[in-house]
């Protein structure tokens, strides 16, 4: 069972990436994206973790209000 949720879970991190559009602005650079990540990854570890983790819950829930309200 616990494999079955870690593997939904990857499928719909997956699934954020893609929709932010990120795979076609970096033309499916791997190495771009993982770049990317480390250096939220390194951020998060620094001292301004929760203005950071602020400014992007804001803006991701604004992102998902704006798709959700384009396919309506």
């Amino acid at each position: 069972m616990k494999r079955r949720e870690r593997t939904r879970q990857l499928i719909e991190l997956g699934g954020l990436i893609a929709k932010a559009g990120l795979i076609e602005l970096t033309e499916d650079d791997r190495a771009v994206l993982f770049g990317m990540l480390a250096e939220a990854a390194a951020r998060l570890r620094g001292g301004d973790r929760d203005q950071a983790m602020l400014l992007w819950r804001r803006r991701g829930r604004r992102a998902f209000e704006e798709t959700n309200a384009e396919s309506i």
